[in-house]
């Protein structure tokens, strides 16, 4: 057996033919993908929805110092323009009395609590007549109210908001009060919250619906690829399964098929929200400021270039695992088929040394892909930390000097993770695309194998009633391998009813002749008559159906013996059965089992090799097709065992043309016709006696049997 150690060699050609093979769910993709990029949307523009939502409730939980400066500048600016119209130069002696001047003095104060302070120093006389009622959104402020207002103004810091400032603030007349007070705009903050709510709400159900259909895509997409397998399993040659590990063959159905199915839709799903997500921020970052969408973007652009490094690093180990990962089954499927004979050969220690080698191989490219896809996330964890942190910074900055509001900082937290966590998952989609691309190639691999001979025009057919039996073989050559013929020029004419038995030494061509003759293999030159009928012009089908065959190599699948008896046929009672097994001489067995027929079998060592091959000999029996074919069939069973086998099959063969393949000379004695092949011809035929009295290969054979 061959390991296949071949590297990967298309990892693009590898998922456009795995994206060709979704084209039957192309519709449900589509709306799923559809889906994700809404809900992709949704979550890119929900950000800045709560962006106005803070700012509302900022709002209402602090004071409006915006109106608090214009009610100053206000009453500064009355009190200003009535206190030049009196005589200066008596009040304050050290200001210039002109009207102008003293004007231009008050609005030369840059801050307004300067002109507060001139103001608070004059007489409460003068203070009375200069200070006039003002008005200020529809509110009348009083004399009383504004000289009340400039006392505690006096020593107010609109910019610290602290508790001492805050309880200042409750100090005020009613009338300023009403007007700076913090004051929720209930309407505009429900309106804002439920259009949030909606964005969110809708942004989890288009999620839901994408997951549900892309894990119906992905569970439909491997049960295809699982039925084109065991289609292709039926389409392949002999040819394929004699250089290729079962354990291989059983990889790629069950490892790399659930690899497929499980990863894919996750994947194409993850790639396209993840994108959506990363462009759909990087635009809303700019659309909301774009002094924080560069911090956001600087802080956070070193991850590109690190998930590209990390991801062209671990594709060979994802690959190589996976092939590793089919040696291993191989491996192991070898072991447990052989393990009577491991154990009878004390093969056991080399057995473990062989999977240590493989397992240790397997384990190195675990680690190796593990580790690397597994650094992606602290990396992109610690990318998308320090992005809260430079936008935290730059942003407090920017709201200390009034350029962007509190809820601005609030979206960008979000922004950053929305920008950073969609770089970690696309590099981690695109991981998982390399492992779903390792596997693919080994499916596409199986499913594109070399196939039997397209027989969709051949519309010849042997009725298995009327077949009269004769076999011709003319001048069949043939050779597993270019250059090393098996068979070199085999002639032999097979009449209806003849009882045929070919021996000869191991490897001389026997079984590769019933092979031909069934077609499992094609025939490099020569032909194969079956009543004058070539078989090139017959269906394997319709040859299959023509033949009984049992063959050495015992098999039973789980179920009872019923069902393993009954094999692919109908209509068949269980007094057929019992009668067919009572000529075998396996219904005392079946009787001594605790249900009978109804009893569970399978190709398990709890039945004895010798039963197993009745119950296959008896299997074939109940087929009763015109051609049968035994290919060392009673090699398992005892010497009485095989007596009775032999008086069942000369029953069963009474009308058949049959071919026996046995290495006990002593079972074929009345055979019709006895063909004798050596390196892949015939070198003696005739009967039993005949050939005994030739003393030539055949006898060699027959006495060597009995020489100690």
């Amino acid at each position: 057996m061959r390991r296949n150690n071949e590297r990967s060699k298309d990892f693009v050609g590898t998922m456009i033919k795995l994206f060709k093979n979704l084209n039957r769910w192309r519709y449900l993709l589509l709306i799923a993908v559809f889906f994700a990029f809404s809900a992709a949307i949704l979550s890119t523009i929900a950000p800045n929805r709560l962006a106005g939502v803070t700012d509302v409730i900022s709002a209402g939980i602090k004071p409006n110092t915006e109106k608090l400066e214009e009610i100053s500048k206000k009453i500064i600016e009355n009190a200003t323009n009535n206190y030049a119209a009196y005589n200066l130069e008596m009040v304050l002696k050290d200001k210039s009395t002109s009207p102008s001047g003293e004007r231009a003095y008050f609005n030369d104060k840059t801050n307004p609590q300067d002109g507060i302070k001139e103001l608070f120093g004059l007489s409460d006389d003068i203070k009375r007549k200069i200070f006039t009622d003002i008005e200020v959104d529809g509110v009348t402020i009083s004399t009383k109210d504004q000289i009340k207002y400039l006392e505690i103004l006096s020593t107010f810091n609109k910019n610290a908001l602290t508790d001492d400032t805050l309880a200042k603030l409750d100090e005020l007349p009613d009338s300023i009060k009403g007007l700076v007070e913090p004051k929720m705009d209930t309407k505009d903050l429900t309106t804002k919250a439920i259009i949030l709510g909606i964005i969110y709400l809708l942004n989890s159900i288009f999620g839901y619906i994408e997951a549900i259909i892309m894990a119906n895509v992905g569970i439909g997409y491997a049960r295809k690829l699982r039925s084109d397998i065991s289609s292709k399993i039926n389409k392949l040659p002999l040819r394929y399964f004699d250089t290729h590990e079962a354990g291989d063959v059983l990889s790629r159905v069950t490892n790399d098929v659930d690899t497929i199915g499980i990863n894919i839709s996750d994947a194409v799903t993850s790639l396209v929200t993840n994108v959506t997500l990363f462009l759909g921020s990087i635009i809303m970052m700019f659309v909301t400021n774009w002094i924080m969408a560069l911090t956001a973007i600087a802080s956070s652009i070193i991850g590109f270039g690190l998930s590209f490094i990390l991801l062209k690093i671990s594709q060979k180990y994802f690959v190589q695992r996976q092939k590793e990962l089919g040696n291993l089954n191989g491996h192991i499927e070898e072991i447990y088929s052989g393990h009577s004979v491991v154990k009878s050969y004390n093969g056991e220690e080399e057995a473990l040394k062989e999977f240590n080698k493989i397992n240790d191989r397997l384990y190195e490219c675990n680690r190796k892909s593990q580790f690397l896809s597994g650094i992606m996330q602290p990396i992109m964890s610690f990318i998308g930390n320090f992005g809260y942190v430079m936008v935290c910074v730059v942003g407090a900055i920017l709201v200390m000097n009034n350029y962007i509001t509190f809820g601005v900082i609030v979206a960008f937290m979000i922004y950053v993770r929305l920008f950073t966590n969609p770089l970690s998952r696309i590099a981690q989609s695109l991981t998982t695309l390399q492992s779903v691309g390792a596997a693919g190639e080994r499916v596409f691999e199986f499913l594109e194998e070399n196939e039997l001979k397209d027989e969709s025009n051949i519309k010849t057919k042997l009725d298995r009633n009327s077949v009269k039996g004769n076999i011709e073989f003319k001048n069949i050559k043939f050779s597993y391998d270019e250059g090393k013929p098996i068979i070199k020029n085999f002639t032999a004419s097979v009449k209806s009813g003849d009882k045929i038995a070919i021996v000869g030494p191991t490897g001389a061509g026997k079984t590769t002749m019933v092979n031909l003759l069934m077609k499992f293999y094609e025939i490099d030159e020569g032909d194969i008559l079956i009543d004058g009928v070539s078989i090139k012009d017959l269906t394997r089908s319709n040859i299959h159906e023509l033949f009984d065959m049992v063959l050495q190599d015992t098999w039973l699948f789980e179920g009872s013996v019923r069902e393993n008896l009954v094999f692919n046929n109908k209509n068949i009672t269980d007094d057929m059965l019992w009668k067919v097994c009572k000529n075998v001489g396996v219904d005392h067995f079946i009787k001594t089992l605790p249900k009978g027929l109804s009893a569970s079998v399978g190709d398990s060592n709890t039945i004895s090799s010798g039963q197993k091959q009745l119950l296959t000999i008896a299997r074939g029996m109940i087929e009763d097709a015109p051609f049968l074919i035994l290919d060392e069939a009673t090699s398992n069973v005892d010497t009485r065992t095989e007596e009775l086998v032999q008086k069942a099959m000369d029953k069963l063969s009474e009308g058949k043309t049959s071919f026996i393949i046995a290495h006990r000379l002593s079972t074929i004695k009345n055979a019709d016709l006895i063909l004798v092949m050596n390196e892949g011809n015939i070198v003696e035929q005739g009967k039993h006696e005949e050939l005994l009295k030739k003393d030539g290969f055949y006898a060699n054979l027959y006495n060597s049997q009995f020489q100690k």
